[in-house]
């Protein structure tokens, strides 16, 4: 049930259950972080590895020491700078959260949302909310209320409609290696505005046991219909010409393609707003049951690479 309801949702989650709300990033699933049955049901309904770590969200900076322990200097700099918002901080976990939220490491994944449902939720409980990307594994993000009940239905008694989420793209995750950041998953902070704070950080997104972070499997982010990534468009068109294809473009319509099965994400050019409207574009392309979605390659720049990054996950078969 889609619900403007914030005291149900908190009464649910008081209650060991687990519902969607939204945050600026992408939907989430979420649950009381204490409560082992609830975190339980978040890897049981997305069918998600348990070797898969889970984000905390916190309602504000002043509740990290909740959280995590022996936080660096530069930790907290980002926090300051950077929460509410699309940061999310891998630090050493406080003994008080389960390794079953960290999938057995000794550090935790934290963030502050930003969006006013999200925090007004957060602000009428006691806790703080694990809560992953509120898809099945290995899926679309959903970006939309709807995206999460047409994926769960009935497994998730209230999704939150909080609209569409203005960023559109998962947190970036930073962690640190001794004197240095490092970069476990792009994501809607650019790794460029990350290294105006940090210096220069390394990117270290891919693993696929135990990985220290969510999101760095290399399969991720998929619609059903297959994905290909390309540098040339109309040689790829023209190599699936007996296809069914859905064409996702920068900036240009391209006119060898059927209008109908083509999403332009941003005509005025902004990698921002691309990538703002990427999922709603591979969810919208997956609707219209295409045969194959050939995705152009996007300026390996700013967020221009955390779109490509998605999009590559998205492509492995």
């Amino acid at each position: 049930m889609i619900s403007k309801d914030i005291e149900l949702a908190a009464e649910i989650v008081k209650n060991d259950g687990v519902i969607g709300f939204p945050t600026e990033t992408v939907y989430g699933l979420a649950g009381n972080i204490y409560s082992t049955k609830a975190v339980n049901k978040i890897y049981s309904i997305k069918q998600r590895p348990l070797h898969n770590p889970l984000i905390v969200h916190i309602k504000e900076v002043g509740d990290l020491d909740q959280i995590a322990i022996e936080i660096p200097e530069i930790a907290g700099i980002m926090a300051q700078k950077f929460w509410p918002g699309p940061l999310t901080l891998v630090l050493k976990k406080h003994p008080n959260i389960s390794e079953l939220i960290t999938a057995g490491h000794q550090t935790v994944a934290v963030r502050v949302p930003n969006h006013p449902i999200a925090l007004a939720l957060l602000r009428q409980l006691d806790f703080p909310l694990a809560a992953p990307s509120a898809n099945p594994f290995g899926s679309i993000s959903p970006t939309t209320p709807e995206h999460v009940e047409a994926y769960f239905k009935e497994k998730v008694p209230v999704v939150l409609d909080g609209g569409n989420c203005k960023e559109g793209i998962e947190s970036t995750i930073v962690g640190f290696k001794g004197e240095s950041a490092v970069i476990y998953r792009l994501g809607s902070l650019s790794k460029e505005e990350i290294e105006k704070v940090t210096g220069p950080a390394i990117l270290f997104n891919k693993a696929e046991e135990a990985p220290e972070a969510p999101g760095m499997l290399s399969k991720h982010y998929a619609p059903q219909s297959t994905l290909y990534v390309t540098d040339n468009l109309s040689e790829s068109i023209s190599k699936f010409s007996d296809k069914k294809i859905g064409l996702l473009t920068f900036r240009q319509h391209r006119e060898e393609q059927n209008s109908k099965h083509q999403v332009i994400l941003s005509p005025i050019g902004s990698l921002k707003e691309a990538a703002s409207k990427l999922y709603t574009a591979l969810h919208e392309l997956d609707a219209m049951k295409v045969d194959i979605i050939i995705a152009e390659r996007f300026p390996d720049h700013d967020l221009g690479r955390t779109i490509n990054d998605r999009l590559e996950r998205a492509s492995k078969q």
